[in-house]
């Protein structure tokens, strides 16, 4: 763990029990669900290793984390209904490889173009924080996704 890393302080936060938006742990990453949920469904993908850039990681660790990284955007895209998948690997605000998966539906912005050009006062507008019966739901969706695909 990296003590300034906000992604791996939410790691620790599964591995003991206490973070809420926890869906699965997978062989390389952690699913979880977004804080804010403007693009319903949006799902994060957390690598277990904190590395910078996807090029940092193990080869054959860095093909099992993209197999698995498309198994959580499949699942979020059944889940969710999706017409069309935004899956982005950023890294500029906190620098631990993770995955944005969202799902987007035709006309769910005023102007086509990525999630990024929503204003952010209003994508991370305190209305869109995820509530608690509806975390609940949108992990079995994804959960359950996730087990017919893995074949579980």
């Amino acid at each position: 763990m990296h003590n300034d890393c906000e992604i791996c302080r939410r790691i620790d936060l599964i591995k003991s029990n206490k973070n809420p938006y926890f869906v699965r742990e997978m062989q390389t990453g952690y699913v979880v669900i977004g804080d804010n949920q403007y693009f319903k469904g949006y799902t994060l993908f957390l690598c277990k290793i904190h590395v910078n850039e996807l090029h940092q990681l193990p080869s054959s660790f860095k093909k099992d984390y993209l197999m698995e990284m498309s198994l959580v955007s499949e699942a979020t895209c059944k889940a969710f209904n999706a017409d069309k998948m935004n899956i982005e690997l950023l890294g500029n605000g906190d620098s631990h490889v993770h995955w944005h998966i969202f799902p987007r539906h035709i006309n769910d912005t005023k102007v086509k173009g990525p999630v990024w050009w929503v204003d952010k006062d209003i994508m991370f507008n305190q209305n869109y924080l995820c509530k608690k019966e509806e975390l609940i739901d949108m992990k079995i969706k994804i959960d359950k996704e996730l087990s017919k695909l893995l074949d579980i």
